[in-house]
């Protein structure tokens, strides 16, 4: 697939937006969400026409203890049924499960009695095969699931087809690909975009795509993916999201021409609680120290912690990365 799928004026039905504030926007604050703020974010999400809200991880109690994180780290059953009842909306529920990090056989009901949706198995290509385990079992157990390959702007073409040939043979209904990095630009991401919707075409699945801002590029290649043909776009509220952030919704809703999408109920939401937890001092957002990373490539691990330090020597920290490039 080369072509652009319609313009900048079209309405798509196969376009589906997923809010991930709490899930990745967890990653700021520990998960320490008040009910409240949650809640809220659920009532504006139904009433802007977000299609998915994502409510956090499913990670390991095993590995990760319980004490240490909010409760949306783990997303128990009865944590999300204090929020939204039985979910009587047209938004479905998703939580993340990363591969080798959670206790899947153990953590999920059937689809029968969860109000959970859809589950999004998070890997990086070289764990594609314990992916597609998770995938078949969580399928079986009646969710919709998705694959969201990780890092994608360091994995090799090789690599990229390999892991698409192993997951379009799988029950997988979306792949996503995730610049987790902040790197890629709107020229090769969309290349990726049409490597990805050539091998999902070709076996009935969909695919998304998941932006991180470390170049202010998140948005911008959100929806030149989207012109592609890719139809799952995530999104947070004001980019909420680990180092740099992700695509804000308030410009994805603001450019999607589907009427159903509705700005002004996430304004609202934005000045009554978005605004006090920058207050609070919950950091994320686009910085100089994100920038190198995302130009580097490479994990943002080094320039979260230069945040953490609050350092503000920019050019010693740039240097300390170019030496170990």
């Amino acid at each position: 697939m080369t072509s652009r799928k319609g313009n900048l004026m079209s309405v798509r039905d196969d376009v589906k937006v997923l809010d991930a504030t709490v899930r990745d926007g967890g990653l700021c604050n520990n998960f320490e969400f008040t009910d409240e703020f949650v809640r809220e974010l659920y009532k504006t999400n139904i009433k802007s026409g977000v299609d998915y809200m994502e409510f956090g991880y499913k990670a390991s109690r095993t590995l990760f203890n319980e004490k240490d994180y909010g409760k949306w780290k783990f997303c128990k059953e009865e944590d999300i049924r204090a929020i939204v009842g039985e979910n009587v909306s047209d938004m479905k529920i998703s939580v993340m499960a990363d591969v080798g990090r959670c206790d899947f056989r153990t953590d999920f009901l059937p689809k029968s009695e969860s109000v959970i949706d859809m589950v999004r198995v998070a890997c990086y290509v070289h764990q594609i095969p314990a992916a597609i385990e998770m995938i078949e079992y969580l399928h079986d157990l009646g969710y919709e699931t998705t694959c969201n390959i990780m890092a994608i702007s360091q994995a090799n073409l090789n690599q990229v087809e390999e892991a698409l040939a192993m997951i379009c043979e799988s029950s997988v209904d979306v792949i996503y690909l995730v610049d987790s990095y902040g790197s890629l630009y709107p020229e090769n991401a969309s290349v990726l975009a049409k490597t990805f919707l050539a091998a999902a075409e070709n076996s009935g699945k969909q695919v998304g795509f998941h932006g991180h801002n470390n170049q202010n590029l998140a948005f911008a290649n959100t929806i030149e993916t989207m012109s592609y043909g890719i139809s799952y776009l995530d999104a947070t509220a004001q980019g909420m999201g680990r180092g740099a952030g992700n695509c804000a919704m308030e410009l994805l809703l603001g450019f999607l021409k589907n009427p159903k999408y509705n700005l002004y109920s996430l304004l609202i939401f934005i000045e009554k609680y978005m605004l006090p937890l920058r207050e609070q001092g919950v950091v994320w957002g686009f910085d100089l120290q994100y920038m190198f990373t995302g130009q580097l490539n490479r994990h943002p691990r080094e320039a979260m912690q230069f945040t953490a330090e609050k350092r503000k020597d920019y050019c010693e920290f740039y240097k300390g990365l170019l030496d170990n490039f």
